[in-house]
C-alpha cells in the first residue's frame, strides 16, 4: 500500500503538515540568503515518516560558467553562470509494474548554496518519462530559477520512457501520476528535503511549466490550492483527447487534397499546400491584419481585431503561385475552424491563423503542414475521420477525465490565500489553439464575477509567431514571467506587461501586454524597441 504523504479525497498538500508558510500568512520576502546546515552527502540518510521516499544519490555540483550549461535539450547553452549546488536524487513508492517495468517517482532536487528561500517545480513535457535537470528555466528569461538562487525540483512523473511513450499506462500508480498524482506527492517530498537541508522551510512555494507542465501548473491551482504561491502555465495541454481530435481533422482536411508522389503513388506528408502556397498565406495574412497594431512589422498583437479569411486569395482562373485553389481555400476554412459536427456542436476551438502556421523547422512543424493528426497519432496520413467515435473515446477515457484540466474554473480558495498564476502561449502553437487558453482565462473571469476580480489572481499572456512553448521564424520568445510573478505574490506588483525578445529578430523587444489588452505602436519613436509601444484594449 502506498504511504505516500498525500490524503485520499481531498489529497491534502504536505505543505501543510510540514508549516511552509503561506501567502496569507505571512508577507515576508526572500531578503539576503539562507545557507545549508548540513552536509549534500548527509542527505542520502534523510527519510520522511509516512512515506516510501529513497535517496538514491547526492552530488556536490560545482559551479559553471556562462555559456557551459547545456539546457538540457538540443546544443543551446544557458547564457548566464550556474552556481555550486546539491543535486538530490530520490524515488517515491518505487515497484514492479504488471509488465515486469520498474516504477516510481523520481525527482531531482538542487539545493545552492546562497538559498533565496523559494521552492520552484519545474513542471514536465509530453508524456513526461525523463527527468529532466532542474533548473527552472520555464518562462524566466535567460536566467533559470537555479541561478537566482531557487531551490528547483523536477520528476520524471512515475514512469521513464521517450516523450509519448503510452506504455507506462499499464500500470495503474503510473497512470495516476501522470494525470494528477506526481506533482503534489513530489512537491511534498521536496519541501521535506529542503526544510531539512536549510534547517528552515521554504517561504515560499512556486511553479512553472510550459505544455504538460502548463496542464500541471493549472492541475495544482485547481486541485491543491495551499500548495503554491504562484504558478505559470504556459500552452497547457488542458484537453489532449480533444486538441488531437483537432489536429486529426484537420489532417483530414489537408490530406483530401493532397497530390501523390509520382515516384511513391502515396501522399507526400505536408503536400497540401507549396513552398508558395504557404508563403502566400502569410502574406495575405499580414496584409489583412499586420497593421492593426498600429505598425507594419511582420507581427500580429491585435489577435482579436484580425480576421482573416483565405477566400481572398482564391484564383479568379487557373492556379498560379499568387492565388490558391478553390479547395485549398475550403480546406483551410474547415482545418482552422476546427471539428464541428452535422449538427454544429465545435468539439474544440478553431485554431488562430499567425505567422508561425508555415514553419517547416526545425522543431514542430507548423499548422498547415499537418498531415499526421498530432504528435501520439503515429506516421499514418488519415483521409477520413469518424467524430462520433472519436469523442466518444475521449469520454470514455478514464484516465482522460482524471487528467484533463480545462473545466474546473473555481478558483476561490487559490485566489483568497493571495495565490497569483500567469498563463502564456504562442498564437502559432500547432498543437493547441491558444483561443483554448483564452477560452479557459475568461470562463475563470466569468466563475470569478468579472474580468477584473479574475486579473486580481490571473493574467494571461500571448505571444504572436511563437510555436509550442518556443520558437518561431518571426517571434519573441524569450521573456522573464517568473520576476513578475513573484513580485506579485511577494510585493502586490500585478504584471501589465512583461519585455519580449527573441533570436529569431535580435534586434526587436515588445511588450506583452496582460490580455485582454495588446502592446500597439504609439505612431513615432524607434519601431524595434518596446518603450514605443503602449498597452490598449
Amino acid at each position: 500500500m502506498s504511504k505516500r504523504l498525500v490524503w485520499a479525497g481531498r489529497m491534502v498538500a504536505v505543505a501543510v503538515a510540514i508549516g511552509v508558510v503561506s501567502v496569507g500568512a505571512g508577507a515576508e520576502s526572500a531578503r539576503g540568503s539562507l545557507t545549508p546546515v548540513k552536509a549534500c552527502s548527509t542527505l542520502m540518510t534523510l527519510s520522511v515518516p509516512g512515506s516510501n521516499m529513497m535517496i538514491t544519490h547526492t552530488d556536490a555540483i560545482a559551479a559553471a560558467a556562462a555559456g557551459t550549461v547545456p539546457m538540457g535539450f538540443g546544443p543551446t547553452k544557458i547564457p548566464v553562470a550556474m552556481p555550486a549546488y546539491c543535486r538530490v536524487e530520490g524515488v517515491i513508492d518505487a515497484h514492479t509494474g504488471p509488465d515486469g517495468k520498474q516504477y516510481g517517482l523520481t525527482f531531482a532536487l538542487a539545493l545552492p548554496p546562497a538559498w533565496n528561500g523559494r521552492l520552484l517545480f519545474q513542471g514536465g513535457g509530453g508524456l513526461n518519462g525523463t527527468l529532466n535537470p532542474p533548473y527552472g528555466l520555464a518562462a524566466a528569461g535567460d536566467r533559470p530559477a537555479l541561478a537566482r538562487g531557487f531551490a528547483v525540483v523536477s520528476t520524471d512523473g512515475g514512469h521513464r520512457g521517450a516523450g509519448f511513450d503510452a506504455s507506462f499506462e499499464t500500470d495503474q500508480e503510473a497512470s495516476l501520476d501522470f494525470a494528477f498524482a506526481s506533482v503534489p506527492t513530489v512537491a511534498g517530498i521536496a519541501k521535506k528535503v529542503v526544510a531539512a537541508y536549510y534547517d528552515k522551510p521554504a517561504r515560499r512555494s512556486y511553479f512553472a511549466g510550459c505544455s504538460t507542465g502548463g496542464r500541471e501548473g493549472m492541475e495544482a491551482v485547481e486541485r491543491y490550492p495551499s500548495m503554491f504561491d504562484g504558478v505559470i502555465s504556459g500552452a497547457p495541454a488542458m484537453r489532449t483527447g480533444y486538441s488531437n481530435i483537432a489536429l486529426k481533422w484537420a489532417a483530414v482536411a489537408f490530406n483530401g487534397i493532397t497530390p501523390t508522389d509520382p515516384a511513391t503513388g502515396k501522399l507526400a506528408p505536408g503536400g497540401a499546400f507549396s513552398t508558395a502556397d504557404r508563403r502566400l498565406i502569410v502574406r495575405g495574412l499580414l496584409a489583412a491584419c499586420d497593421a492593426l497594431d498600429g505598425l507594419k512589422d511582420g507581427m500580429i498583437f491585435n489577435v482579436r481585431a484580425c480576421h482573416f479569411d483565405p477566400a481572398v486569395l482564391e484564383c479568379k482562373g487557373a492556379k498560379t503561385d499568387e492565388c490558391l485553389s478553390a479547395a485549398q481555400v475550403k480546406a483551410l476554412h474547415t482545418a482552422f475552424g476546427g471539428p464541428v459536427t452535422p449538427g454544429g456542436w465545435h468539439i474544440y476551438v478553431p485554431h488562430p491563423y499567425d505567422t508561425g502556421i508555415a514553419v517547416q523547422g526545425p522543431g514542430i512543424p507548423g499548422f498547415l503542414l499537418n498531415s499526421t493528426g498530432g504528435p501520439v497519432s503515429g506516421a499514418a496520413l488519415p483521409l477520413s475521420i469518424d467524430l462520433e467515435r472519436e469523442v466518444a473515446n475521449v469520454v470514455g477515457d478514464a484516465e482522460q477525465q482524471l487528467t484533463d484540466t480545462d473545466r474546473w474554473t473555481n478558483l476561490s480558495t487559490f485566489a483568497a490565500r493571495g495565490g497569483k498564476q500567469l498563463f502564456y502561449h504562442g498564437m502559432s502553437d500547432p498543437w493547441f489553439s491558444a483561443l483554448d487558453t483564452i477560452g479557459y482565462y475568461e470562463r475563470v473571469a466569468k466563475s470569478a464575477g468579472g474580468l477584473e476580480k479574475a486579473r486580481s489572481f490571473a493574467r494571461l499572456f500571448l505571444v504572436p509567431g511563437m510555436e509550442h512553448c518556443q520558437g518561431g521564424p518571426a517571434t519573441l520568445d524569450q521573456f522573464d514571467l517568473l520576476t513578475p510573478l513573484v513580485r506579485w505574490v511577494e510585493r502586490g506588483e500585478a504584471p501589465e506587461a512583461v519585455i519580449a525578445r527573441g533570436a529569431s529578430l535580435p534586434n526587436r523587444s515588445r511588450p506583452l501586454c496582460a490580455w485582454p489588452a495588446y502592446a500597439h505602436y504609439k505612431g513615432k519613436g524607434d519601431p524595434e524597441s518596446a518603450a514605443s509601444f503602449e498597452c490598449r484594449t
